[in-house]
């Protein structure tokens, strides 16, 4: 697929905080856009298909003169008490990929990239910054999910004419971006945040604005028919590092001290007994202690090989902007 022709993609899950930054990058490369959206919206597309995937048929209509489909719609991770059930992990990120596949592949569409994550292999090693071979099979049912759904993306490029690739982008930051990364903003912001002792843990991320650069390269590349690729900044970070970039984004003084790290393990203690006593989540437990001072880190040493993609975001250079769009 050339990229100065003109093409005609489908984006799933394009009002989203990724989908609707790809249809934008999309626009501007002159391309037609369909997107794929639960409910109607507004959006840059040149179309949309009102469609819940899982509980839908997917009719041929919706791939009709389709070049390409970005397929980023699914239940994404959830960390909580009452979590997403089995089966809707199942129906939503394994099922609606299947539906969508068998659609794509007997439409006649060229390509087929695939948004997973990299929670479709288990939590890398505290001392270890892997790479693809890192593979063991994921421990929860979101991770589970995304990877038989990457299964049978991977199928579906052996067994059709698709061309194929999966993408495993780290927590993707950037203006919009909500979930954890959005809380810990919001808590520095409002002086809730405790100031954390340096753990020298490392943990990737990527910026949103890197990520759609390397679908883009994905999407066109021959090199990526199917491949799996990592998408993470160059350098992680700590969570500490974390927390002094957010404060002196936000011109917040610095505290003089850090809370030592025999009181965070009482707290969070005490916060697993208060959290079974009252079945509501306290600020501090030992599942969210451990993801402070956990590390996840990655590398991206594939898709700069074969792809040529670097990372060129920063965190503490998207921090105004991601600032700036909560006010």
């Amino acid at each position: 697929m050339s990229n100065d022709q003109a093409c005609r993609y489908l984006v799933t899950g394009a009002q989203g905080f990724v989908g609707s930054a790809l249809c934008k990058d999309l626009k501007t490369r002159g391309h037609q856009v369909r997107a794929l959206i639960r409910r109607p919206g507004n959006g840059a597309w040149d179309e949309q298909c009102v469609l819940e995937l899982g509980k839908e048929k997917v009719p041929h209509s919706v791939l009709d003169g389709i070049d390409g489909v970005f397929h980023l719609a699914g239940v994404a991770h959830v960390q909580d008490i009452a979590g997403v059930p089995d089966a809707v992990y199942q129906r939503v990120n394994v099922d609606a990929t299947k539906a969508l596949l068998d659609a794509a592949a007997s439409s006649g569409v060229k390509r087929f990239l695939y948004f997973s994550s990299v929670k479709a292999a288990a939590d890398p090693p505290h001392e270890r910054c892997v790479d693809e071979r890192w593979d063991p099979l994921p421990t929860d049912a979101y991770g589970r999910s995304k990877r038989a759904a990457e299964q049978l993306v991977l199928a579906a490029g052996r067994d059709t004419d698709l061309l194929v690739c999966i993408l495993r982008p780290c927590l993707v930051y950037g203006a919009g971006v909500k979930g954890n990364l959005a809380r810990m903003i919001h808590a520095v912001e409002r002086g809730r945040f405790p100031p954390l002792p340096e753990f020298h843990n490392r943990r990737s991320m990527v910026g949103l604005h890197d990520l759609v650069q390397a679908a883009w390269l994905a999407m066109n590349s021959s090199k990526a028919n199917g491949q799996t690729y990592i998408v993470a900044d160059a350098e992680p970070y700590s969570t500490r590092a974390l927390f002094v970039d957010i404060s002196c984004a936000l011109n917040k003084p610095l505290p003089g001290w850090s809370i030592p790290r025999p009181l965070l393990h009482v707290g969070a203690i005490a916060g697993d007994l208060l959290t079974r006593l009252s079945r509501r989540p306290m600020p501090l437990n030992s599942a969210l202690l451990k993801r402070l001072r956990g590390s996840a880190c990655y590398r991206s040493d594939r898709i700069r090989d074969e792809l040529g993609w670097t990372s060129k975001d920063r965190f503490r250079d998207l921090l105004p902007e991601i600032i700036s769009g909560y006010d």
